[in-house]
């Protein structure tokens, strides 16, 4: 037996089975991961099972024949039948290489890149060492590496204080202002975050380089998707609206 379709419970005759519990937490989306467990999929079953039952004498009662579920159930119609319908016609809008090709070509500006940095640190709790560190090493009696490797807190200390290259944004907002505002060679510091208290060196600083057509191609391809389904839709909107003609007197 296919372990998805081991029997779980039986509710008035109706088999709820592992798939079943799968489908629901796969359903769950961001959420799932905290139900992946047996405690989790337990809590599932139970819901499926509650479900279940309560559907079961809603029936008993009749009640699929109760007017104000009747009018429920319309208005969740049209709503699917809507979205369903504008889903599909959507499906049809494609972009093509050569659309996002030209689009690139006659952008450019829009895919430079951005400007990034090489840098190394070293952080401490306290103000005083780091001021105390910053002073040996103008002095020269250490290197910043040493230093880092002595001294920080900070996992990239192994590597003589090395973050390697990055990005604006990328760091916290202090730490950011403070390495993108540097000369090459510089030590700055004690610069002060939510971490503590860092030692900066800026080792290097990279132009921004252009964006290839491949590296912008997924973000192309979104766009132009979006911007070529808004224009289908309304043109879809617009014909609609000439064969079932719309009669309304404004905003309310």
């Amino acid at each position: 037996m296919n372990n998805q379709s081991k029997v779980l419970a039986v509710v008035g005759g109706k088999a709820i089975t592992e798939e079943d519990v799968q489908r629901t937490l796969m359903n769950l989306g961001s959420r799932a991961a905290q139900y992946n467990t047996p405690q989790g999929k337990q809590i599932i079953l139970d819901q499926i099972i509650n479900k279940e039952l309560v559907v079961l004498d809603a029936k008993k009662n009749l009640m699929e024949h109760d007017a104000e579920f009747k009018a429920e159930l319309e208005k969740l119609k049209k709503e699917l039948l809507a979205n369903f319908y504008v889903d599909k016609f959507l499906r049809d809008v494609k972009v093509s290489d050569e659309e996002m090709k030209k689009y690139f070509d006659e952008h450019r500006e829009e895919f430079q890149g951005e400007e990034t940095v090489s840098a190394r640190h070293i952080l401490v709790e306290e103000k005083a060492r780091a001021t105390d560190l910053l002073e040996k090493i103008q002095k020269g009696e250490m290197t910043f590496e040493d230093a880092a490797k002595g001294f920080s807190t900070c996992p990239s200390s192994q590597r003589g204080g090395d973050l390697g290259e990055f990005g604006k944004g990328q760091m916290v907002k202090e730490f950011d202002e403070a390495v993108f505002s540097m000369e090459v060679g510089e030590v700055r510091g004690p610069v002060q975050t939510q971490f503590g208290y860092h030692l900066i060196k800026l080792e290097k600083k990279n132009a921004a380089k252009p964006v290839s057509f491949e590296e912008a191609k997924a973000e192309l391809h979104q766009r132009l998707l979006a911007e070529a389904q808004q224009k289908a839709y309304q043109s879809k909107m617009n014909q609609l609206r000439i064969l079932y003609p719309v009669d309304h007197s404004g905003i309310l």
